[in-house]
């Protein structure tokens, strides 16, 4: 073994910093000098170890295969029983769902009742979440050939959304449920009580203007009702949920914040539309009925 001196070691020690520091400039300088040569060694290097890689990928696929087979064997009696159980209730369902559509068919038929006709619709495209004068609101490209009305009634493929209120040549604006200008009349399934849904221009809107004694309920379904001739009464609207501060609010069934396309239906209301939605009088009409 090789013993050096003291003044050796330390003068060695000195020097290893900067012969570091000495190559890694070196190093920089080589691969700034010529970029071919470290692409080459870098891709070389890359060849060398790309058949490691792949053998040693096979076994490890291989053990996260097994360990992901054992968590589904360990879970497939559970979901086993979840599912039997979620059949058992399915036919339940189906069995009072198909009792009380016997029991429909014979009152319908006793009354001699005639159903409301099927409402017409049209399906636009939302284009822009262009809110205007709205804070929430949807821009809509229709073309003549739609043919919109001021105070028809936009769903998605889950429930209400809005309400045309704006028309142009070849779009449409329409007020979301969410809208702090939105006021919508609905009902609660549950107790029948009658309510305002009034936007807050967050996600869910508020209940106000519920009967006393009928405090809406936490899971009550929500729909719309028919006062002031605006809505026809029952189109899905959401499900009541108690806020942080106890004030019953409502989560939309509608999912608004990904709207792509939307129905808009003629039910032949000619309810109230807020005054925006209302078209201005044209004071150069005036000036001319005047000359």
């Amino acid at each position: 073994m090789i013993r050096l001196s003291i003044p050796l070691r330390q003068a060695l020690a000195r020097l290893s910093v900067p012969v570091l520091i000495a190559a890694a400039f070196g190093t920089m300088l080589l691969g700034k000098a010529d970029t071919v040569l470290v692409e080459r060694t870098r891709m070389a290097l890359a060849d060398a170890l790309a058949p490691l890689y792949a053998a040693a990928a096979e076994p490890i696929a291989a053990v996260r295969h097994a360990v992901e087979e054992a968590q589904s064997l360990l879970n497939l009696r559970e979901e086993a029983a979840r599912l039997r159980e979620e059949n058992e209730r399915l036919h339940r369902w189906q069995a009072a769902a198909l009792a009380l559509e016997a029991e429909n068919t014979l009152l319908r038929r006793q009354l001699a009742f005639v159903p409301e006709p099927a409402p017409q619709f049209r399906t636009a495209r939302v284009v822009a979440d262009a809110g205007g004068v709205y804070a929430r609101a949807v821009l809509l490209a229709t073309g003549p050939q739609l043919q919109l009305q001021k105070g028809q009634v936009a769903l998605d493929e889950r429930g209400l959304a809005g309400r045309v209120t704006e028309l142009g040549a070849r779009s449409a604006r329409v007020l979301l449920v969410t809208d702090m200008n939105s006021r919508i009349p609905v009902v609660l399934e549950g107790s029948r009580a009658r309510a305002m849904m009034i936007g807050t221009n967050g996600a869910r809107p508020r209940l106000q203007h519920w009967p006393a004694g009928l405090q809406p309920q936490d899971g009550d379904r929500v729909v719309t009702g028919s006062e002031s001739n605006a809505f026809p009464s029952g189109l899905p609207v959401g499900v009541v949920r108690i806020s942080e501060t106890g004030w019953p609010e409502v989560e939309l069934y509608a999912r608004l914040d990904q709207l792509d396309m939307l129905r808009i239906f003629e039910f032949g209301l000619a309810g109230i539309l807020p005054p925006e939605a209302v078209a201005r009088p044209d004071p150069a009409a005036g000036t001319r009925a005047r000359r």
